[in-house]
């Protein structure tokens, strides 16, 4: 499979709430291999499939702490199950589809979510700090929303001034 090329604020695809995932194709299975050869790249953690063009529900991540078995991957309709209530407040956030911009974003400590993998089996990604950033990110895309959309009024006006003027 090949890297895909990433989609920018301004295309529709990226505010489409992506449909789940019925059966498990050879186009899903070249899907999946696409979002995985997409985010294995330097300074990269997730792409949503919407941000690659494909309105389906899944996502991989590149988590360089984990284990080589668990650096990369990619959960096929994914739920997120369980966030903390404990919240990190401040820590900039970007975004691939809205590029060279950090904004501080609000998002829960903990995350978990559920799906399958490209065989079918359950799959449990969960995690504190940037897992649980990246599990509540590439759901939102997958939702039709974008990190922007949770900044706080004040920072989403400069978010929101600063990408008009890049476009």
């Amino acid at each position: 499979m090949s890297a895909r090329e990433i989609r920018v604020i301004g295309d529709p695809v990226l505010r489409t709430v992506c449909d789940p995932i019925r059966e498990i194709t050879e186009g899903v299975r070249a899907l999946a291999a696409n979002l995985i050869d997409t985010v294995d790249m330097e300074g990269r953690a997730g792409v949503a499939a919407n941000q690659i063009g494909v309105s389906l529900r899944a996502f991989s991540w590149s988590l360089d702490d984990r284990a080589p078995e668990d650096r990369l991957g990619c959960i096929l309709n994914p739920v997120i199950t369980e966030l903390s209530d404990d919240l990190i407040e401040g820590e900039d956030e970007g975004c691939l589809s809205v590029p060279g911009l950090w904004f501080p974003r609000t998002r829960a400590r903990f995350a978990r979510c559920e799906g399958i993998d490209v065989e079918g089996e359950e799959l449990v990604l969960e995690g504190e700090g940037l897992v649980a950033r990246l599990i509540q990110h590439e759901v939102g895309h997958l939702d039709g929303a974008l990190y922007i959309d949770g900044l706080e009024r004040p920072v989403r006006k400069r978010a929101l001034r600063e990408i008009r003027q890049r476009l």
